[in-house]
């Protein structure tokens, strides 16, 4: 079988796990990657032999080789790139988020349509080790109705700068950047609900936090640290869904908090799980509260070894051999969930969704 031939666009920093997982995938060849920044993008291809570098991704789309590609710009160009590379005939990869808004996500949907091609959307938590088992005993009904779950990843000194709070770039701060994240995993855990309403808060009150010593934290490859700040550093959002069930979430960039957190735990009628930071499940056996600690390799998020997992699996679908398990319809529905959170938060009032229709 000739490999599939895979260009990446835009060379920032989580274009890095993307190079890693196809470089190290026996089918697959990357062929081409398209950056701005010329010196980067070369920097680049040299490390993961790369034969052809574009400085306008256009070029690269153009290319009658290059069969599928990667999207890893900026959030506010992520919806127009994947419009025009599946309309160029090109299976793609999207980072999450889909776009900024639901129109524009809505504009992808239409493009995956009447180009037959795949996108898969970048919910690399869905593809991790211990999420991937976990679904195993959610669809065989192992939790009974899941009726609730709630997450939380919440940095006390992490906002990357640079593009992340820039919000015309980015969209948003750790709503839509960490917290797209949390709510997919609980959702898609949950069996994809429809949404029903939604009440969300932002606050910008802490900055940047640029001043604190003696602490690293994440940076953008464009940070500085007199940068624009325009996002918020903490949203929070109870989600519910037309089952009755719901969802608690809240992110940050920065919070005055004694450590920062990451978890997520969902709890049916007949069991519950801790999915993050570390996995157990949670049931009862004659009359007992049992945790039950799979024996796998990993029970906590593996960052490099879940893109590994979601580009594996985008591999399968390109060659047939695989549907998508993060299509485009949720990413839209996901849209959907940030743009009300911000729109409640603005408004002050709980918004109320039904589908594509809003009463």
């Amino acid at each position: 079988m000739a490999k599939l031939k895979v260009g990446v666009i835009g060379a920032g920093s989580i274009s890095e796990v993307h190079l890693h997982a196809y470089s190290i995938h026996p089918e697959v060849e990357l062929a081409a990657i398209s950056d701005l920044n010329e010196s980067r993008a070369r920097e680049k291809a040299d490390r993961y032999g790369v034969a052809k570098v574009f400085t306008d991704y256009k070029d690269l789309l153009e290319d009658p080789e290059i069969e599928a590609v990667s999207i890893c710009t900026w959030n506010n160009s992520h919806a127009e790139i994947a419009v025009q590379a599946l309309d160029a005939g090109k299976h793609v990869l999207c980072e999450k988020p889909l776009s900024q808004t639901v129109e524009q996500a809505l504009l992808v949907e239409r493009a995956v349509k009447r180009s037959g091609k795949l996108l898969l959307v970048g919910f690399v938590r869905r593809y991790s080790d211990q999420v991937k088992l976990l679904k195993k005993y959610t669809d065989a009904g192992a939790l009974g109705d899941i009726y609730y779950a709630k997450a939380s990843i919440l940095r006390r000194l992490g906002n990357p700068g640079g593009w992340f709070s820039d919000a015309e770039r980015s969209g948003g701060g750790p709503l839509i950047d960490l917290g797209v994240h949390m709510i997919d995993v609980c959702w898609y855990l949950m069996g994809r609900p429809k949404v029903k309403s939604v009440s969300g808060n932002t606050y910008k009150q802490l900055g940047n936090r640029s001043h604190i010593e003696g602490l690293d934290f994440y940076k953008a490859a464009d940070y500085a640290a007199d940068g624009r700040n325009d996002v918020e550093d903490l949203a929070n959002a109870l989600i519910r869904f037309e089952n009755g069930a719901s969802l608690f979430v809240d992110v940050s960039f920065t919070i005055h908090a004694a450590q920062n957190e990451s978890s997520s735990k969902i709890y049916g009628t007949r069991g519950g799980a801790e999915i993050e930071p570390e996995l157990v499940i949670v049931s009862e056996q004659f009359n007992t509260i049992v945790n039950i600690e799979p024996q796998i390799d990993h029970r906590t998020f593996q960052f490099q070894g879940s893109f590994n997992n979601e580009i594996s699996h985008f591999v399968d679908c390109c060659q047939g051999n695989a549907q998508p398990i993060s299509p485009v319809e949720d990413g839209v529905e996901l849209m959907r969930i940030l743009n009300a959170v911000y729109e409640s938060a603005a408004t002050g009032k709980e918004i109320v969704l039904f589908g594509e229709e809003r009463r």
